[in-house]
């Protein structure tokens, strides 16, 4: 299988659809000190296409704690449940900000599984949006 590498043109396309952020954290990649990947929602090792149905846009926290997966156990729970898929959930729906707008709530179970799994309040990503939210740059409307 040949090595994915998006074009400048997707990746822009992908970058306005997500107006900047990654689609699962929602941090800006003009605020990241890492350019943010094109990255498969479900990957190619298991079926998934280049289609732009199966991108999104995302930091490569979000990225490398994703990996390969598509699904995990919801805590609240304990069943399988599939990933946010930016193509196919609206992140209102599955997602919401804490009063302070520095973590991020899972609603839902897909909220939930993807909060834990891709560590969506990791420590580093708190404290750029503390510092994003005394900016006035933070939570996106």
């Amino acid at each position: 299988m040949a090595k994915f590498r998006p074009s400048a043109e997707l990746r822009r396309a992908l970058s306005e659809q997500a107006n900047g952020r990654c689609e699962y954290c929602q941090c800006p990649e003009a605020f990241s000190p890492q350019i943010f990947s094109v990255e498969h929602v479900i990957p190619q090792s298991r079926g998934g296409s280049d289609d732009t149905q199966n991108l999104a846009f995302s930091c490569q926290g979000c990225n490398g704690f994703k990996s390969i997966r598509v699904d995990a156990l919801d805590p609240a729970t304990g069943k399988r449940t599939t990933l946010f898929h930016p193509r196919l959930h609206v992140w209102a729906e599955h997602f919401d900000w804490d009063e302070n707008g520095q973590y991020i709530i899972g609603l839902t179970p897909i909220g939930r599984v993807t909060v834990a799994l891709l560590r969506l309040n990791r420590d580093y990503v708190v404290n750029l949006r503390k510092l994003l939210v005394l900016a006035g740059e933070h939570p996106p409307t």
